[in-house]
């Protein structure tokens, strides 16, 4: 009589445990660069006075800027929730975080010479740098994640004080006024929107792993894979596109 268990060997892993991309995931974070990268020339022709638009407070495009962002914090939850399921190392952990550090760095400094009085200190780049710590230490408080979630995205909205107005004091989010810069993500109400991230991911691993990991159409297939070099291309979009409009415009303008 043949024994009903098998062998550990024959048994399927998770999919958070192979190693395997999660190409809907990717192709979802590929979406909202492709999205953020349309914002963001539309920003640079407006700065230019190629067209007319009010970024700052025109309901058209501050309510694309909270979809855009929310998408890339909803993904970076989902991405610590698949690295703590396939056991990631804190050694890969600060591997990464250094290069979303450095890059953070590296945009303060480039939009202080576009910016001067305006630039960017603590954006979404800074933002993640600080919420990716938190998420990587509380991943294991699991279904209590919603709840957490819920009260970061709530607390701004019922305690604001003058101590949080200052640029060393602003990134925790409590401020009575925003800030004058180009670029603002404090950690609330933001990190409410990478916990909700985290333990949606955490619940889809438990329960249906396959609409993370499923096969993409061909369609999505290019944006998985800009969906894998998202801190790339985040980092290069903006020089080309500004290098690209300011060549046009140049010719524009050049009598012929």
């Amino acid at each position: 009589m043949r024994s009903s268990k098998r062998s550990p060997s024959s048994i399927p892993r998770p999919p958070a445990a192979s190693g395997q991309r999660f190409d809907r995931l990717d192709a979802l974070r590929g979406t909202a660069l492709v999205w953020m990268a349309i914002f963001h020339f539309c920003f640079d022709l407006s700065h230019y006075g190629v067209i007319n638009a009010d970024f700052y407070r025109d309901a058209v495009w501050t309510t694309q800027r909270t979809l855009i962002l929310s998408t890339f914090l909803l993904c970076a939850g989902a991405g610590q929730a698949i690295a703590s399921a396939q056991g990631q190392s804190w050694a890969r952990f600060w591997k990464r975080w250094a290069q979303v550090a450095s890059c953070a760095l590296a945009v303060s400094i480039g939009s202080a010479f576009m910016f001067p009085d305006s630039f960017i200190y603590f954006g979404v780049l800074h933002g993640m740098a600080v919420m990716l710590i938190i998420a990587r230490l509380s991943a294991p408080l699991g279904r209590w994640l919603w709840a957490l979630g819920a009260v970061a995205v709530a607390l701004p909205h019922f305690v604001q004080h003058p101590f949080f107005d200052t640029r060393w004091t602003n990134w925790v989010g409590l401020v009575t006024a925003k800030p004058i810069t180009e670029d603002y993500v404090p950690v609330l109400p933001w990190l409410g929107v990478m916990w909700w991230g985290l333990a949606a991911t955490q619940w889809l691993l438990a329960r249906h792993p396959g609409w993370l990991a499923g096969a993409t159409a061909p369609p999505a297939r290019g944006l998985a894979l800009l969906g894998r070099w998202s801190l790339t291309f985040y980092m290069v979009h903006q020089p080309l596109l500004l290098g690209g409009l300011m060549l046009w415009l140049d010719f524009w303008r050049t009598p012929s």
